[in-house]
């Protein structure tokens, strides 16, 4: 009965506070944030003012853990493949007991040797999107959704062949996850999705003590340029203090990151225009009208809304595929190994993750699942170069790639800022190969390294599966990706 009440009131306070909440992607979710995050002096500036020991670290909530890890293994998703080889679990974490914030999470452990391999942990940005239903089921997880919406099948090129990987879902209200208090939803933003995901992490590692001393990496992609930096910072800020719990952080990776406003905008017009997807004249209006240091003035406005329509309707997040369309989008129950990129692959995962025995074997309180969730977002740092360039004397391994065929947070933006950070360079740029072809380019500087990935969009394991999989497998042994 108590269960009950819980769910129609959480069912009840989400859609009454979040009445926005859709399908959208989450690149078409960040596109539409990067085009409102205007300049402004009262945004969160990412944990640095705590660098001078000016304020006092936020206390951590840490709840006993015992016998959780038993209940949150998952038997079998239905619909999977013979021949599953690793466990799964998936469940919930309380990371604040007062307002009732409470992340879920899904754990695949490698189907080799586990205990030898690292932990990582996968974010999704938006911000408001689903690292279950990005990550886990459509990008770098071990199965992918068939186009029937009820079956899985194996993702070969999974991640989990080279770590142990957790995929959450924050912050409160995205996905699984969810609060007690209906303003949390409204009120979300950088420094509290920073501080509750350090604070799952510590619950985490407690439920799974046997992961406290391995090494511990944070991936993502998109507005996770924010997310895992922030996090990166903080566990680095605990780590020396007295009395706090150590996390053994070796390292980040952020795919097609979304750094600094201004250098993204820029970057964003110069790629497409590159790409041949608007006009000379208008390319010469926005180089006029625009300035890098200001892209948010009128005229710079009105000359890239006149670029967006020159553009017309195209996939924004890699400009050379199809939309989804109602041809495109024909169940079937054929089952495939194939794991090709398909434009309609988030409906087929809507579709599954909302099949109440799908939400059974994932120990999740029945609810209506969506990939994004808009709402109120209250603090964003406007630029996150001065993090990256700290975390770049921190000794922990950072890496950024990019999809090459992404416009919203492009190659072009990247080497913009990466410009701006003016670090030496270690090992000039060269390509890189898999199959005996080239899958991208890498460069590395002091404290960090920047990869390509040829023929990849915004969510690079999605397009490039194997490319991505060489990729991070170089990143976790340290290694630059073979030449």
């Amino acid at each position: 009965m108590m269960f009950a009440s819980l769910f129609t009131w959480i069912i009840f306070s989400y859609f009454l506070f979040l009445p926005n909440c859709t399908e959208a992607k989450q690149a078409n979710l960040l596109h539409d944030f990067i085009r409102s995050n205007r300049p402004s002096s009262a945004r969160f500036d990412g944990f640095l003012h705590l660098l001078n020991g000016s304020e006092a670290l936020p206390p951590i909530y840490v709840a006993p853990q015992n016998g959780l890890k038993e209940l949150d293994k998952i038997d079998a998703l239905p619909g999977q493949p013979k021949g599953v080889n690793f466990d799964q679990y998936a469940g919930y974490v309380m990371v604040e007991p007062q307002h009732g914030r409470t992340l879920f999470y899904y754990f695949v452990e490698s189907p080799r040797d586990p205990e030898r391999k690292p932990l990582l942990l996968w974010l999704n940005g938006g911000p408001g999107c689903s690292s279950l239903g990005g990550g886990a089921m459509q990008e770098l997880g071990p199965f992918r959704v068939q186009s029937d919406g009820k079956t899985l099948h194996r993702n070969k090129h999974a991640w989990n062949n080279v770590a142990n990987v957790v995929f959450l879902e924050s912050p409160a209200g995205v996905g699984f996850s969810y609060t007690k208090t209906s303003s949390d939803y409204e009120n979300r933003g950088d420094k509290r999705t920073a501080e509750d995901t350090y604070t799952f992490l510590v619950n985490w590692l407690e439920r799974f003590p046997e992961y406290k001393t391995r090494d511990f990496f944070v991936t993502g992609e998109s507005y996770a340029g924010h997310y895992v930096p922030q996090l990166a910072s903080l566990i680095v800020l605990n780590n020396k203090k007295p009395n706090k719990p150590t996390i053994n952080l070796r390292g980040i990776a952020i795919g097609n990151a979304y750094i600094d406003t201004n250098t993204t905008l820029m970057g964003m017009y110069e790629f497409l225009w590159m790409h041949a997807m608007y006009s000379d004249r208008t390319y010469r209006l926005i180089r006029r009208k625009c300035k890098i240091s200001d892209m948010y003035s009128s005229e710079c406005e009105n000359a890239t809304n006149l670029a967006d329509f020159e553009i017309g309707s195209i996939d924004r997040f890699n400009v050379y595929v199809p939309l989804c369309t109602k041809k495109l989008h024909q169940p079937t129950s054929v089952t495939s190994s194939n794991v090709e990129f398909d434009p309609c692959a988030g409906n087929y995962v809507y579709a599954y993750l909302n099949l109440p025995e799908v939400q059974k074997s994932l120990h999740a309180i029945p609810f209506l699942w969506t990939y994004c969730s808009r709402g109120g977002w209250r603090d964003s740092p406007y630029t996150m170069l001065p993090m990256i360039k700290q975390l770049a004397t921190s000794g922990i391994r950072m890496w950024l790639y990019s999809g090459d065929m992404d416009s919203v947070v492009s190659v072009t933006s990247t080497k913009y800022f990466l410009r701006m950070l003016g670090l030496p360079i270690k090992s000039p740029w060269r390509p890189w190969q898999a199959n005996s072809e080239v899958a991208g380019y890498v460069v590395a500087y002091n404290g960090l390294t920047f990869v390509t990935v040829r023929g990849a969009g915004h969510e690079v394991p999605s397009y490039q599966p194997e490319r991505s999989l060489i990729m991070i497998s170089a990143f976790l042994e340290g290694k630059l990706p073979p030449a």
